[in-house]
């Protein structure tokens, strides 16, 4: 039998002994929208809880509209040109709009891949496009200091002084805040670096809420949410895609309903309730932009690990077209390595401010506590896979036939679309697959 996983630009193959048991965990059908560009317009039109966009920007001076970096695969190209074009046609001058690429503590996109996060040349034509630089203590804000944990939130000035603000992303399953999008654009994604390794520090790591899915006592959300507050309100253009990246949802409005509302949405397809775990369970890291570095990848495995049956085999199959990732990650990762798990988490428990990256390396003991993680990467150099921690593989097809005789069964889970899908063990529950 046959199966493809996400990877790059295209698909993985995956062979899978004829008498397996296959359990195929993907998004029931997200009926994509007819008509894109009808939708975006509408959106911005008829908002949530919002003036609509031409009211606000004829009421405005300027405006910041904050995207997400080229990690993730937002459909940038829909809505960009018609936002911007709103708001020329409301009176607002080109000169006062700046789009600000959301990177966080990721590397700045410049070039062709700027070129290709926007998908629209007209956009850098137009408008001031620009990248947000978290280690640049001048281009940020102070607001102040979170009541509940402490966290000392600077917010990118270009983005805090416009009088129109707005948020743009794709609304997904994330592994430590619930779900992506809204107001994660704003913190980490135009954050200080003071303020991003405070909230990804490992007491927030480790707090059992900080998962995929979940909004409740989790503390990044929590962070989050006062961070809009202390900011004085935002706007969201929230998106979410199919398997095949097609748009099948696009609204606007005020950032908290707006987003709440789009993961409304997205929790009827990507929250898979499974009835039982499984020895082997093969996902990916969703395919390009995703799984272009190692860093990225650990989503995948995070993603799929209330399936992953205690001492069980996890196989990720994930391109790593970059490499690592930051060289910081990779310094974590070494540390990692070379201390073990337990020393490891040990020395960044003691810590009030993540080393920059090291969450990640985190978030990957999370499945290497359950079983054993086997990633297979042809794009990964040699010499760096001692730094991933886990088994590097040659094979998908082997690894899965070694996996289900190492554990006499025939029995398997599959994730075609890997992060984006996050099964969860129910084993009681009436829908479950």
């Amino acid at each position: 039998m046959q199966y493809q996983l996400r990877y790059g630009r295209g698909l993985l193959e995956v062979g899978v002994p004829d008498d397996a048991q296959v359990t195929c965990l993907r998004k029931p059908p997200m009926p994509p929208l007819s008509d894109e560009r009808a939708a975006v317009l509408d959106a911005l039109a008829l908002p949530v809880d919002s003036p609509d966009l031409a009211q606000l920007a004829r009421g405005a001076r300027s405006a910041c509209i904050a995207i997400c970096d080229i990690t993730r695969p937002v459909p940038n190209q829909l809505f960009l040109r018609p936002m911007i074009e709103t708001m020329l046609a409301a009176g607002m001058p080109a000169s006062k709009i700046t789009v600000l690429v959301a990177t966080g503590l990721h590397r700045p996109n410049e070039g062709a891949e700027l070129e290709e996060l926007l998908g629209d040349p007209w956009v850098q034509q137009t408008v001031a496009v620009e990248n947000h630089f978290a280690r640049d203590d001048a281009q940020h804000v102070l607001l102040g200091t979170t009541s509940k944990r402490g966290t000392v939130v600077r917010i990118d000035r270009r983005f805090v002084e416009a009088e129109l603000r707005i948020a743009t992303g794709l609304v997904e399953p994330h592994f430590m805040a619930g779900y992506s999008g809204g107001r994660k654009v704003i913190a980490p994604g135009l954050a200080h670096a003071e303020t991003i390794t405070t909230f990804h520090s490992s007491r927030f790591m480790a707090d059992p809420a900080a998962a995929n899915c979940n909004f409740v006592g989790n503390p990044l959300h929590e962070e989050q949410m006062q961070i809009i507050e202390m900011l004085g309100g935002a706007l969201a253009l929230n998106t979410v895609i199919d398997e095949d990246r097609r748009l099948a949802f696009v609204n606007f409005g005020e950032i908290v309903a707006s987003h709440m509302q789009a993961v409304d949405f997205t929790r009827e397809y990507c929250e898979l309730p499974v009835k039982q775990q499984f020895k082997t369970v093969v996902t990916c890291a969703a395919g390009y932009p995703l799984d272009k570095t190692y860093y990225q990848t650990i989503k995948g495995m995070v993603g799929a690990i209330e399936i992953l049956a205690p001492g069980g085999d996890l196989i990720i199959a994930s391109e790593c077209s970059e490499g690592m990732g930051s060289e910081e990650f990779a310094h974590s990762q070494q540390r990692l390595v070379e201390s073990g798990t337990h020393d490891f988490l040990q020395h960044i428990l003691k810590k009030s401010h993540a080393s920059i990256d090291e969450w990640q390396t985190q978030m990957q003991l999370k499945p290497m506590s359950l079983g054993t993680i086997h990633l297979y990467s042809d794009g990964l150099p040699v010499n760096a896979h001692h730094l991933t921690g886990v088994h590097c593989i040659d094979s998908v097809d082997q690894a899965i036939v070694q996996s289900l005789a190492r554990h006499s069964s025939n029995s398997l889970a599959i994730i075609p679309e890997g992060p984006y899908v996050v099964p969860f063990y129910r084993p009681h529950a009436p829908l479950a697959v």
